[in-house]
Formats: structure tokens, sequence, C-alpha cells
């Protein structure tokens, strides 16, 4: 059956967002999230072309096929058909870094060039402006899984040459860094933003922009960056969200507790 797009206007900037992290999981793999939209596109995905992805969270429900929305990891939810619950301990040390995670999802406060990750504080280590929540399983997740999908809003304070803190390491400081430090994982593979998705240069390691929303220019995310983006020849337009994309998301969040409805 043809897919049916929708329109501008149809759906909102987080309902898109949550499309692209959906898309970004295939069928069959283990998939570490958390709450929030990283959760809302692993739902879609399993409802739509990845049946057999296995989600995980950190709290320790493996293959999760949660059908109501859970508002922390370790929401009892989250266990409905699970294939199995087990502690934080082996979620994170026999699972995450025992190299079975094909792709994690975590969020950014700030973020640099080589997809360094900073969600610890803000401003000077002796009096930092604002103090965030840390790193929780994050470090775990991005040193360990084979990739990373990093969903955020894009702003220039937020994409930055140089972190305040790096609480999660990405390719570090360019080609070879990830390896001579010894992580595990692959490093990140994908972000994306309320203006654009971005990727990594395979030479490099350097973020690149991959595909600019609909509606959004290329000069858009250029002033919205804080370092020197690669930019392409051709940018491409992310794909629309199709009607059956937005009608999932809308039943899988019917109250509006991750995505509101108001159009952004």
């Amino acid at each position: 059956m043809k897919k049916k797009y929708a329109k501008l206007g149809e759906f909102t900037t987080l309902e898109l967002m949550a499309v692209c992290g959906a898309r970004a999981i295939k069928n069959g793999e283990v998939v570490f999230i958390g709450t929030g939209l990283p959760m809302i596109a692993a739902m879609l995905a399993k409802r739509t072309h990845a049946p057999n992805a296995k989600i995980v969270y950190e709290a320790g429900f493996i293959d999760s096929n949660a059908i109501d929305i859970a508002l922390s990891i370790a929401d009892s939810r989250l266990g409905y058909r699970a294939s199995g619950a087990i502690g934080l301990i082996e979620t994170l040390g026999l699972m995450l870094q025992g190299g079975h995670v094909d792709v994690g999802f975590v969020g950014a406060a700030q973020i640099d060039e080589y997809g360094n990750i900073n969600t610890t504080y803000i401003g000077p280590f002796e009096k930092p402006n604002v103090r965030l929540p840390g790193s929780g399983g994050g470090n775990d997740i991005v040193s360990s899984a084979k990739r990373i999908v990093i969903i955020m809003t894009h702003e220039k304070r937020k994409m930055v040459k140089k972190l305040d803190y790096m609480t999660s390491p990405g390719f570090i400081n360019g080609p070879g860094a990830r390896e001579k430090a010894g992580l595990r994982g692959g490093g990140p593979s994908l972000v994306v933003t309320n203006l654009c998705q971005m990727d990594f240069d395979q030479l490099t390691k350097r973020i690149r922009l991959a595909a600019v929303h609909p509606g959004v220019s290329v000069e858009q995310v250029l002033e919205n960056s804080g370092f020197d983006l690669i930019v392409p020849k051709e940018v491409p337009t992310t794909e629309l969200p199709t009607y059956e994309e937005l009608k999932l998301l809308r039943e899988i969040d019917p109250l509006g507790i991750y995505i509101p409805r108001t159009k952004a």
C-alpha cells in the first residue's frame, strides 16, 4: 500500500523528531532507551517497521512490550510481556558493557563537533551556572552501545566548540580516539534536533548535516550551531511523517505527556 505523507502544519516538530528516532531503529535490534521521546520512538518502531526490536530499560526491563506510556525507567508498566526483569548492574554490566546493545538513545545539554556530550553542568566547575542530572547511565550507553542516536534541541548554546564538561565520549578528538581510550561501542551515528538530522563524517569523525527538516533552511541550522558544521553540496529534506505514523504516535501518547498536542 502506498504511503500517504502528512503536510506541513499537520504535525509538530516533536512528532517529526520522534518519527526520525523510530526510523533509526532496525528490525531485530536491541535498543537501550530512557523515557521521553526515545521511548515514544522505540514504541513507534515496534508498531511499524521493527516489530522484533527488543527494547531495554536501564532499570532492568528486557524486551519490554509495554502498551502504556511510562513515567520513569522503573515504571512497572514497562514489565508488560517483557522477556526479563533483572537489576541495574546486570543491565548496564552484562548487557550494555557486554556488547549486546545495538543502538542506544541519549539526550544532551551540550554537544561538540565530535559528538562528545555534556549532561553534568553548565559554566565554570567551581561555580556552575546550571547543575544538570549528570551521567546516570549515559556514559555507559555512549561508551558501549554499537551506535548512538542523540535527540536534543538545536541551539547555539548547546552546539558548542568546547564543552563545559565531557560526561559521555563521542569521537573525543577525532579518528582512532575511541579505540585508543578502549571504548567498546561504535560511537554516535545520528543526531536528531528540532531543525535537522546530522551524522558523522567517516574520515574526520566530525558532525555533518545529513538532512534539514521541512521548512528549515541550511542557513538556520548554521546560525544555531556554535561549531563549523560539515555541509555537503546537496542537503536533502527529512522525509515527512506518514499519516499512519502520526496516528500511532498519538495512540501511544494519547494524553500528550511527552508530545503535547500543540503545533511547534
